[in-house]
C-alpha cells in the first residue's frame, strides 16, 4: 500500500484548491447558505468544465476515468474550503451506485449527463427511524404492470429540492430478514406524486423531508435486482462514509491553520496567545486529532478504492473522523474567543458543519456498533 499522491494526484490538488480559493470565497458561502436553492448554476457548470463531475466515471461515458482515490483527494479540497451545492448528492450518491450497479442503458442515460453537468442527482434512503440499517426502508414498492409504485416518506434527502433524478430504497416484499425485500429505484425527481421540502439544519446543506404518493416507476428504471437492492446500499455507504470523512479532514485542515495563524496574531498580556502553554497544547491536541484521522481516512479509502473487504476499517475512520472534526472546531472557536461564535467568521462555518458532518452516513455511536460487530461482540 504506497499512499503517497501521485504527480497526477498533486496537481488535482493544488488546481482543486486554487479554484474553489478563487471561485467559491466565503462570501459566496454566505450568499448560497441564504439563497433558497443553496446551489450556483454557474459554478456549478464551471466545475463541469473542469471535469469534475465525470472524475471517477468512465471514459466510455464522457468521464475521466480516474479512482475512487482520487475523488477523496478532490472532496478533501472542498472540505477545507466549503463547498455548498450538489455535487457530494450527485457523484457520491448518483453517479457511483449507478456505475456499479446500473444497466448498459441506465449508464449511457444518466452517466455522461453527470459529467456534463446537466443533471443533479441524490438517494433517497433514510426514513423517520433516521437509521442507516436495512430495518430503516418501509417506504413501500407495489409492481402494477410494468411500473411499480411508490409510497411513503423519507427524510435528509440532500438536495432533493433540486434533484432531477433520486435513486430510491424501496421494499418491495418482506424477507426473512430487513436486508432482503429492498429493490432500488431511478426515480425522475419531476414525477408526479412527490413532494419536496427543505428541512432547517445547522449545516445549511439543505436535507429534504420527501413525499412519495402513488409515484410510478417504469421497471427499466429498477437499479440491480428485484429484492436484492441492499448490497448496492451497503456499498454506497462505505464509500459516502469516505467520502464525507475526506470532506471533514480538509475542514480540520482549515480550521487548524486558521487557528494557529491567529493565535501568532492575537496579542494579550503583551504577548501572542500563541506563547500561552495551555493553547499549545491544545493546538498540539488539535494536530494529532488531525494526523490520526488522515491515516485512517487514506487507507480505509484506499481500499475501498481497490474494492477490498474494509467495513471495519471504514466505521473506525468515519467515527474519528467525526470526533476530531468536532474536537478541531470546538477548540478553534474556543482559542478564537468571542468572535470565533459569530456568524460572521469562518471559524462558525466549519463548526456548524462538524456538528452536521457527525450524523451523515453513521455517527460515532453507530460507528462503534459496526465496529463492535465486525469483532464478534
Amino acid at each position: 500500500m504506497n499512499l503517497d499522491f501521485t504527480e497526477e494526484q498533486e496537481m488535482l490538488r493544488t488546481s482543486a484548491r486554487d479554484f474553489l480559493s478563487t471561485e467559491c470565497p466565503k462570501t459566496t458561502v454566505r450568499e448560497l447558505e441564504e439563497s433558497e436553492t443553496g446551489h450556483s448554476p454557474e459554478l456549478w457548470q464551471k466545475m463541469a468544465d473542469l471535469g469534475w463531475m465525470g472524475l471517477v466515471i468512465p471514459e466510455e461515458y464522457d468521464g475521466m476515468g480516474m479512482e475512487f482515490f482520487d475523488l477523496i483527494i478532490l472532496l478533501e479540497e472542498m472540505g477545507r474550503n466549503i463547498l455548498p451545492g450538489p455535487f457530494f448528492a450527485t457523484v457520491v450518491l448518483g453517479a457511483l451506485p449507478i456505475l456499479s450497479a446500473g444497466t448498459e442503458e441506465q449508464k449511457k442515460e444518466f452517466l455522461p449527463k453527470i459529467a456534463c453537468g446537466e443533471a443533479v442527482m441524490t438517494m433517497a434512503l433514510t426514513e423517520p427511524s433516521a437509521t442507516y440499517e436495512a430495518s430503516g426502508v418501509q417506504l413501500k414498492a407495489e409492481a402494477q404492470g410494468d411500473n411499480f409504485v411508490l409510497n411513503g416518506t423519507k427524510l435528509f434527502v440532500e438536495m432533493a429540492h433540486i434533484a432531477d433524478a433520486m435513486i430510491v430504497a424501496a421494499r418491495t416484499k418482506t424477507g426473512a430478514s430487513p436486508e432482503e425485500g429492498i429493490t432500488l429505484f431511478i426515480v425522475d425527481g419531476k414525477s408526479p406524486g412527490i413532494k419536496t421540502e427543505v428541512m432547517p439544519t445547522i449545516g445549511a446543506d439543505r436535507l429534504c423531508e420527501v413525499v412519495f404518493e402513488n409515484v410510478s416507476v417504469p421497471k427499466s428504471r429498477m437499479l440491480g435486482e428485484l429484492d436484492k437492492g441492499w448490497p448496492i446500499v451497503a456499498r454506497t455507504l462505505e464509500q459516502a462514509a469516505m467520502a464525507k470523512s475526506a470532506e471533514m479532514l480538509g475542514g480540520c485542515e482549515a480550521s487548524l491553520d486558521m487557528t494557529t495563524e491567529y493565535s501568532k496574531e492575537r496579542v494579550q498580556y503583551g504577548r501572542p496567545i500563541a506563547s500561552f502553554q495551555v493553547l499549545q497544547h491544545y493546538m498540539a491536541n488539535m494536530l494529532i486529532y488531525l494526523e490520526t484521522a488522515r491515516n485512517l481516512i487514506y487507507e480505509a479509502a484506499w481500499m475501498v478504492s481497490e474494492g477490498m473487504p474494509c467495513t471495519q476499517l471504514v466505521a473506525s475512520a468515519k467515527g474519528w473522523a467525526n470526533e476530531a472534526y468536532k474536537f478541531v472546531t470546538e477548540r478553534g472557536v474556543q482559542i478564537h474567543g468571542a468572535i470565533g461564535t459569530t456568524r460572521d467568521h469562518d471559524m462558525g462555518l466549519y463548526y456548524r458543519r462538524a456538528l452536521a458532518a457527525d450524523f451523515a452516513f453513521g455517527n460515532t455511536d453507530y460507528q462503534r456498533e459496526v465496529v463492535a460487530k465486525e469483532l464478534g461482540l
